[in-house]
């Protein structure tokens, strides 16, 4: 079975990277008990003179991630990375090594020195050490960026309004695409050929699946918590922004105005399910089921 896969959402646009992993109890992006599998979600996002690539995926998948960008990208065209979670390995891993393949122009960062950030190829613990060099673009919580060098294809990243750590979702005008980091993160698959695109007509996801898998990963914590703040910052961004897609970093992609809308009112439920004014704070280990 293939263990990588190209989605292309939209055409000579936007395209997923993604890599298959296994789901044995070990990835904390994924309740213990969860079985089956799932894909570590890189995007890439093209216009003629330029492109960018939100996260760059785990080491395990490194040549694979080389080998997708060289399938879609000529190694001269300026590329920007932004790891929309600076301090996770998922986002980091393979900078160094996209880098050093293609002609990355700069990484978008919420601190000044990308490049200490991102330092998992080797070279500083090799015989003879290099310095590794990378133009940081900082970020502030919210601002406008562009892919290419032009201003047709316009990007919105700010702060997300659900996050444990720090966290950039990002909005593209042209594909009505929201990058939604490590939330709407809740599919997955028996079968490791997936499919790992969903659509109204075969989602069956419930409130239910929804509320098991934020408290038995890293999101535990929004049990008993005041959440109306959240439902309010969430609201925001999704009567803001006209979204065809939700492009998460792990599992499917959510793709259809109807399913968009459907996966917000479930997560807006969950929310509004626990808050402290409908249920008691309790803390629960990651291994009890919930």
């Amino acid at each position: 079975m293939a263990t990588s896969h190209i989605q292309e959402l939209s055409k000579n646009s936007l395209y997923a990277l993604q890599n298959v992993f296994e789901l044995n109890g070990l990835a904390s992006s994924y309740p213990a008990n969860a079985r089956g599998y799932s894909v570590v979600n890189c995007y890439l996002l093209k216009q003629d003179d330029g492109a960018l690539l939100l996260d760059s995926g785990y080491t395990v998948h490194a040549d694979s991630i080389l080998t997708q960008i060289g399938g879609l990208l000529d190694k001269k065209t300026p590329l920007s990375i932004y790891p929309l979670r600076l301090n996770e390995f998922m986002s980091v891993c393979n900078v160094e090594a996209i880098a050093g393949a293609f002609h990355v122009d700069q990484c978008y960062s919420s601190n000044p020195d990308a490049a200490l950030w991102v330092d998992f190829g080797g070279l500083s613990d090799s015989v003879n050490p290099q310095p590794y060099s990378l133009k940081t673009t900082v970020v502030s919580r919210a601002q406008k960026i562009y892919v290419g060098s032009g201003d047709q294809r316009l990007l919105e990243a700010f702060q997300a309004p659900i996050r444990l750590i720090a966290t950039r979702w990002i909005y593209d005008q042209v594909t009505k695409t929201l990058f939604t980091s490590d939330s709407f993160t809740h599919e997955w698959r028996d079968q490791e050929d997936g499919p790992w695109i969903t659509n109204a007509t075969t989602n069956q996801t419930s409130a239910q699946h929804v509320k098991s898998f934020l408290l038995n990963t890293r999101y535990w914590w929004l049990r008993g918590g005041d959440t109306g703040s959240l439902r309010k910052k969430l609201a925001d961004i999704f009567e803001k922004y006209d979204i065809e897609n939700i492009a998460p970093g792990y599992g499917c992609v959510i793709q259809g105005k109807e399913l968009v809308k459907q996966q917000y009112q479930l997560l807006d439920e969950a929310l509004r399910d626990f808050d402290k004014s409908q249920i008691t704070p309790y803390y629960m280990d990651r291994d009890e089921v919930r």
